[in-house]
């Protein structure tokens, strides 16, 4: 039994959700005639309380979509260290908007409003980049699917609209985060200029993210879109599978976080474990004790045919999703349980 933690990327479609794409209706959406895409960005921007939204296929591209839209080559984008727009896609930030970043160490992955206050170059500045733009990610990858306080947030808003500053947000988990706290779709909705959200994470669908924001923005996105060329035909069968991934599976992810929580437990209390991040949601990132590496660890669990990533030379990442069940959890933490040695590749 394969049991794959290497993202919540690798989920595949449900039966239910394969019969929800095999009846979705089709049409060009290129000419904006897609009955299936329509309905799913009509019915996600009602959710998230804003006037509309754009179906695209990643994530990488609805984040690079919105800063192109946001900025002007030689504007700054304000963000943490180890947001995904700066880590991993691909230089986009400059190859796409021709913007710099202001990078931003925050606590695990997470910006405060002081933080984003002393970042913002002095207008009128002429040696300096024409600060813009603030991109939060909500959960943070790589700070162990942690989450924004809402009330942090609405300071960083403050902040944008003192200075002009737009705020996008990478919602790319952002349901593990409003499931973990409680929160409504339309408390984001109200303090940002934009918002991606995934599809194809732990909501389950096999592609596809969306953006949001004003009616304008998206109209601008829309045409961002087609020069990225991500304009797609009869992509209804993708867009019926993002719509029945919100229908159906927001609230068991509440699932998933309590299986992160378990595993986690277990790591804790390994030797070779030097710490586990606070698990918030469904991301595990544990760092190893000296001389041990992620890579012995990774050996030892493939010989269980178990998967996950190294993120550093001494940090790994597991993410809990919708195919990995009870009983691989039961699995996964037995062997964990069992390690009596683990041979070190550094001794």
């Amino acid at each position: 039994m394969r049991i794959d933690f290497r993202s919540d990327t690798v989920t595949r479609p449900t039966p239910e959700m394969q019969e929800a794409m095999h009846m979705a209706p089709l049409g060009d959406d290129v000419f904006g005639e897609d009955p299936a895409i329509n309905a799913l960005e009509g019915m996600a921007s009602d959710l998230f309380g804003m006037e509309a939204a754009l179906f695209c296929p990643s994530g990488t591209m609805t984040n690079q979509i919105a800063i192109k839209c946001h900025t002007q080559p030689g504007d700054e984008v304000i963000c943490d260290l180890d947001s995904h727009i700066y880590q991993y896609e691909g230089g986009g930030i400059a190859f796409n908007a021709g913007c710099s970043v202001r990078l931003l160490s925050g606590d695990r992955g997470r910006i405060t409003a002081e933080q984003v206050s002393e970042g913002i170059n002095a207008v009128g500045d002429v040696h300096k980049a024409v600060s813009r733009l603030v991109s939060l990610e909500n959960t943070a990858n790589r700070g162990g699917g942690s989450c924004y306080e809402l009330t942090e947030i609405e300071r960083i808003r403050e902040v944008c609209d003192r200075h002009g500053l737009a705020l996008h947000l990478d919602g790319a988990r952002l349901f593990n985060a409003l499931v973990a706290q409680g929160g409504s779709p339309r408390d984001h909705g109200r303090l940002f200029d934009s918002i991606s959200i995934c599809l194809s994470k732990g909501l389950g669908a096999p592609v596809g993210s969306l953006l949001l924001g004003t009616s304008d923005f998206i109209k601008r996105s829309r045409r961002i879109r087609k020069v990225f060329g991500g304009g797609m035909r009869q992509a209804g069968m993708l867009a019926a599978a993002g719509q029945f991934a919100l229908e159906h599976h927001v609230e068991r992810l509440a699932e998933d976080h309590r299986h992160a929580a378990a595993i986690a437990a277990a790591l804790e209390h390994q030797p070779f474990i030097e710490r586990v991040l606070p698990v918030e949601t469904n991301i595990i990132i544990a760092e190893m004790r000296q001389p041990w590496t992620p890579l012995d660890l990774q050996t030892y669990m493939q010989a269980f045919d178990i998967r996950f990533f190294a993120i550093s030379p001494r940090r790994f990442r597991l993410v809990v999703h919708l195919d990995i069940t009870p009983a691989m959890v039961e699995r996964t933490i037995g062997i964990i349980n069992d390690i009596n040695t683990l041979p070190c590749s550094q001794a």
